[in-house]
Order: structure tokens, then sequence, then C-alpha cells
């Protein structure tokens, strides 16, 4: 079980505070995939990097299976197994990606270098590759997305892995991390794609920094787009509206 319990964030810009986050509670259970969505700025990417300990909270508690892990950081979370992959993948000069996978076996139970072939690149070819700009994004996604099936984590973060790739890769990734949840891990996903929110047991909308809607996907989907269909129709009207006295 994964807990996030009352997490609150407040960050300073321009001598204000500014609250990102806003006393969310929420339970993870093992075995399950949780699809994380709403607007740009609701929050999601600071909820995430707040459980993968990036961002500490101001406020709440985050929990391991019973454990109160708030006050670690990224390191010791992730050798207690939590893994997460960034939206834009980060880039190590000097680093080969040979490094990067033997890095995360560490924290694996004995997952092998395969681990590239299950998202489309050959090991031979990829190996020895320098992790720098050389590579495109597409294949800096895949490589991470590799990295976090090597660290086999208990608790899995994906910030918009359909971020910068293009729709070939995204099928693929979508399926290995559907097939990578079969191992009784908790998932998350941030993300706006259906096909996404399709595939996963949950899906929790959130807001203005908070959670507003959770449920199954066959009961929260269906609102979400219903939801989404009237703003755009009083959007419409609001248009209408303004321009309507204007000289065609």
């Amino acid at each position: 079980m994964f807990t996030l319990e009352d997490i609150s964030l407040i960050i300073e810009e321009s001598d204000q505070e500014i609250m990102i986050l806003h006393n969310i509670n929420l339970q993870l259970e093992a075995g399950k995939m949780y699809a994380l969505t709403g607007p740009n700025g609701s929050g999601k990417s600071s909820l995430a990097r707040v459980a993968m300990g990036i961002y500490k909270p101001t406020g709440g508690q985050v929990f391991l299976n019973g454990e109160d892990i708030t006050s670690l950081g990224i390191t010791e979370r992730a050798r207690r197994g939590i893994g997460y992959a960034f939206q834009q993948p980060p880039r190590f000069k000097g680093m080969q990606v040979k490094d990067m996978l033997e890095y995360a076996f560490k924290y694996s139970d004995g997952v092998n270098c395969q681990v590239l072939r299950q998202i489309g690149l050959c090991p031979e070819d990829y190996l020895e590759r320098a992790l720098d700009s050389s590579l495109s994004g597409g294949e800096m996604k895949r490589i991470e997305i590799a990295t976090m099936l090597a660290q086999n984590p208990k608790v899995r973060i994906f910030d918009e892995p359909e971020a910068g790739i293009d729709l070939w890769s995204f099928e693929q990734l979508i399926n290995v991390i559907g097939e990578s949840h079969r191992d009784n891990a908790t998932t998350m996903v941030i993300s706006h794609q259906e096909k996404i929110l399709n595939m996963v047991d949950e899906i929790i909308l959130m807001e203005g920094g908070t959670v507003s809607m959770r449920g199954d996907r066959d009961t929260i989907w269906p609102q979400i787009k219903e939801s989404a269909r009237c703003s755009c129709r009083r959007s419409c009207q609001m248009e209408e509206e303004i321009y309507a006295d204007c000289p065609r």
C-alpha cells in the first residue's frame, strides 16, 4: 500500500506563497494501475514528485507499506522500491546506457538487459550509446522505461509517458507499461491520453491542487468526457456572445 496523507505543497514565487497542493489523501493498492489526470496546472506532476521525494511536502506524510518515508530522499525511496519516469528524461554526459541499466539492476530481482528488447531497442546497438543529445527524445523515453523495468520497483510512477514520442513508440510503450503492471506493482500514470485512461483500474481527476473525482474507469471516464463537452459548449457560447456585435 502506498499512501499520501493530507499532502499540501506551498511554493514561494516573487515573495508570494502559492498553494500547489491542498490536503490530498490517496491510498494506492498493490496490483492496481491508476491514471492521474486533469487540466494543466492542476498539480499532477507536483504530486508525483512529492511521492518520489523530489519535492518535500509543506504538510502531510507519505507511507510505503506502513512505513513513514516522508523524510527520505530520492535515493532512499528508490532503494525501498519506488521508481519514477520523468516527462522529459534527463540526459547524463559521460554515462552510457549500460551504466544506467547496471545501476538499476542493483535494486531489481534479476531483470536482465532484455528490457531493451521489450521497449523496441536492440541491446547490441544501444548498450554502448551515450545518454546525451545523440539520442532522440523517443529513444530517451524508451531507455528510461527500460531502466524502470530493470529496477522492477514496487511503486511505478510514469509522468506523461506519451510526451515527445511518435505514434508507434507510444503504442509499444503503453503495451509495455500494461504488461509490467502484472508484477503486482502499484502503478500511477499521469496522462491525458484516452488509450491510457481506458487501460487503468481507477482514474483520479485533479483540479486546482485537489482531487475532485476518483473511481473506476468505467464510471469516471464518461463523466470527464461529458464535463469537457459542457466546458467546450460554454466556451463557444461565450465567444459567440462576445463577437455577436462585431462587424463581419
